[in-house]
C-alpha cells in the first residue's frame, strides 16, 4: 500500500477514494436518526433565522464529509509536492490525510473543524511562501483575515493567529509591520462584525463572542479511554517520524527543517486550543490532521524496510476500522 502512493500517479486517485470510502465503514453502519450540523459560531447564527432547523440526513452528511476529506487531503498533497516538503512528488501526504481524518468517529460527520481545514490548509501554503518573498505584508493581512474567518466557523480557530507570528520568527528578520498587518486583517473582519452588531442594536452580544476567551485552562478531563486506544499506532508511527527527521534533518534545506518547525507549532496551537470550548468536543482535535498528516507522510516516505512500514500502516488502519466498528 505504501509503496504505492509513494509513486505520484493519477490511479492512485481511484485507490485514494476507495480507501476513503473504507475508512468511512464505521461511519455508515452507526448512523444516528437524525443530524443537525452546526457549522457556525453564535456570532453568525443570531442573524441566521432558522440557523438551529438544519437538518441533513446522516447518510448525506457522511457522504458530504468523505467528499470534502477527500478535497482536502488532495489540496495539501499538492502543496506538500510545491514546496518540495518530502524530497519528490507522491500520494503519501493525501492518503495520510485520509488516514488521520478518519481516526475518530466523530470527525466523519458534517463539522465546523472540517470546514476550518480548507482554511488550514490554505494558510499553510502562505505561510511556506513568506520564506521566499520580500514583501509579505499583504500576505499577513489575508492570513489574519482567514484566521477571523476560522473563527466564524470554530472560535477555537483563533488561537492560529499565534501561528502568523509564530512563522515571522521562524522564517523572518523581525520587521514590526508584518506583525502589525496580520493583526489589521483579524481586526478587520470583526470591525465590520461589530458593525453590524452595533446597527442591529446588539453590541451586548459581541462583547460576549470573547468570553472563551476568559476560560481558566482545564486541570482535570472527563473523557473516555477506551476511544482514543486507536491513537496508540498514531503515536508510533510519529516516534518513528521523530526517528526519521532527527536522521536527515541537516541533510535537508533550510526551508524544509523551517517548514517542520511551524508545523510543530500548528499542531501544539490545534491542540491546546481546544480549552475554549467549555465541552470540548471530539471533532476539535480534526485541526490537527493536517500536520499530522505531513509528518506521517515524512516517515513513509522515508523509511525503507518494507515489511515493516507496510506492517505499521495496516496496524493503523485495522485499529481504526476496530474501533469505528466496536
Amino acid at each position: 500500500m505504501i509503496n504505492l502512493f509513494r509513486k505520484f500517479t493519477p490511479s492512485n486517485l481511484l485507490f485514494l477514494i476507495v480507501i476513503a470510502f473504507l475508512l468511512c465503514i464505521g461511519a455508515f453502519i452507526h448512523l444516528p436518526e437524525s443530524f443537525h450540523p452546526i457549522l457556525f459560531e453564535q456570532a453568525i447564527m443570531a442573524f441566521v433565522k432558522n440557523a438551529n432547523d438544519l437538518t441533513l440526513t446522516p447518510l448525506s452528511s457522511v457522504l458530504i464529509t468523505l467528499v470534502l476529506t477527500v478535497a482536502q487531503a488532495l489540496l495539501l498533497n499538492r502543496i506538500v509536492d510545491n514546496h518540495n516538503l518530502l524530497g519528490r512528488p507522491t500520494f503519501l501526504p493525501a492518503l495520510m490525510y485520509i488516514t488521520t481524518a478518519s481516526l475518530l468517529l466523530p470527525f466523519l460527520a458534517l463539522t465546523p473543524t472540517l470546514i476550518c481545514n480548507f482554511l488550514l490548509i490554505w494558510m499553510i501554503d502562505k505561510l511556506l511562501k513568506t520564506y521566499h518573498r520580500p514583501e509579505v505584508k499583504s500576505t499577513l493581512y489575508d492570513l489574519g483575515m482567514l484566521v477571523a474567518l476560522g473563527t466564524l466557523f470554530y472560535f477555537p480557530f483563533i488561537l492560529m493567529f499565534l501561528l502568523l507570528w509564530t512563522a515571522l520568527i521562524i522564517f523572518r528578520p523581525f520587521d514590526w509591520r508584518e506583525w502589525v498587518a496580520g493583526l489589521l486583517g483579524f481586526i478587520t473582519v470583526y470591525f465590520l462584525l461589530g458593525i453590524i452588531y452595533l446597527w442591529n442594536d446588539r453590541i451586548r452580544e459581541f462583547y460576549a463572542i470573547w468570553k472563551p476567551l476568559a476560560n481558566p485552562f482545564p486541570t482535570s478531563y472527563d473523557i473516555e479511554l477506551y476511544d482514543y486506544w486507536v491513537l496508540l499506532p498514531l503515536a508510533l508511527v510519529l516516534v518513528l517520524f521523530l526517528n526519521t527527521l532527527r536522521e536527515n534533518f541537516y541533510k535537508s534545506i533550510v526551508h524544509v527543517r523551517k517548514s517542520f518547525q511551524l508545523l510543530f507549532f500548528m499542531f501544539l496551537f490545534g491542540v491546546f486550543s481546544y480549552y475554549l470550548k467549555s465541552d470540548a468536543p471530539q471533532y476539535h482535535f480534526l485541526i490537527c490532521a493536517p500536520p499530522i498528516s505531513i509528518y506521517m507522510a515524512y516517515y513513509f516516505n522515508f523509511a525503507k524496510t518494507q515489511w515493516f512500514y507496510e506492517s505499521i500502516y495496516a496496524i493503523l488502519l485495522i485499529a481504526i476500522l476496530y474501533f469505528q466498528l466496536f
